[in-house]
């Protein structure tokens, strides 16, 4: 299926992991959908990389413990936020584009008892329906590649925080320059904005007015994570034909081998970086 991109949300419209094939397969699973829990959910809602690990690993380098308040950009279908909401006794906002998946993120919190922890709001990171200093905690994971502007969006998560409020995102990082037809194709497949080294992308968390405590690069974990990612989309692209959900678009899956080669050739890889907006 061709499928031109123009925004992340022509993406994420047709994105393989929905909220419908995820009730699919847990009522083909159980044979119905009452009494739904949080840990139910899991295995199949964290559409990010190092699945709950890599969650935990967020909430400790971010400080979230319980009624911390976090606002997640470009919450997706929420998992995360469930999670962090669940696991820690976060109160977490949040924000997401495509209006599919905030309706998706609203039911799937709805039926696991948690929408008085968690609400997934439409809005855009760059203008954040949010007020000042009214969070505690700014996360993100594996999203900001999608966004145009970023240091728009880094000014938004200091603008959003209180004062010693703490960021913690990660990211794909671009070691070296891409050539003109992966540019394209990561585009076209994935809906990839602009991407910069992890020093680039560091200074760009400093300039938005933040105390950088951590850069971590995660190239060498996420090369061996999206071997395992790309063979899950395979087999589900398969699930969501048969069960009449979106499959993604051909150049999603052509574009995902391509990345699997670039992170093991470092030429693409990830980042995590946290800090602080000073108190």
């Amino acid at each position: 299926m061709s499928v031109e991109i123009r925004t992340a949300v022509d993406f994420y419209e047709r994105h393989p992991i929905s909220c419908e094939i995820i009730l699919a397969k847990l009522k083909a699973s159980r044979g119905h959908l009452d009494g739904l829990t949080p840990d139910e959910l899991f295995p199949h809602d964290q559409d990010h990389y190092g699945g709950l690990a890599a969650n935990d690993v967020l909430a400790a380098r971010a400080g979230i413990r319980k009624d911390t308040r976090v606002a997640d950009f470009c919450a997706g279908l929420g998992g995360p936020s469930r999670y962090l909401a669940h696991r820690y006794g976060a109160d977490v906002t949040g924000i997401e584009l495509t209006l599919a998946r905030v309706k998706g993120a609203e039911e799937l919190t709805r039926r696991v008892g948690l929408a008085h922890r968690v609400r997934v709001i439409e809005g855009n990171v760059m203008h954040l329906p949010l007020a000042a200093d009214s969070v505690d905690v700014v996360v993100s994971q594996e999203a900001l590649l999608h966004v145009p502007d970023k240091p728009r969006a880094l000014a938004e998560a200091y603008r959003v925080l209180k004062p010693g409020g703490r960021i913690a995102f990660t990211d794909w990082v671009a070691h070296r320059p891409l050539s003109d037809s992966d540019r394209d194709l990561m585009w076209q497949g994935m809906a990839v904005a602009d991407l910069y080294d992890l020093p680039t992308y560091a200074q760009l968390v400093r300039g938005a007015g933040f105390v950088v405590d951590a850069v971590e690069d995660l190239t060498a974990e996420w090369s061996e994570i999206l071997v395992h990612r790309l063979a899950m989309y395979r087999k589900l692209r398969e699930e969501t034909q048969a069960a009449g959900t979106p499959a993604g678009h051909d150049a999603f899956y052509e574009s995902y081998v391509r990345l699997v080669d670039l992170v093991n050739e470092a030429v693409l890889g990830g980042g995590r970086f946290s800090g602080q907006k000073p108190a």
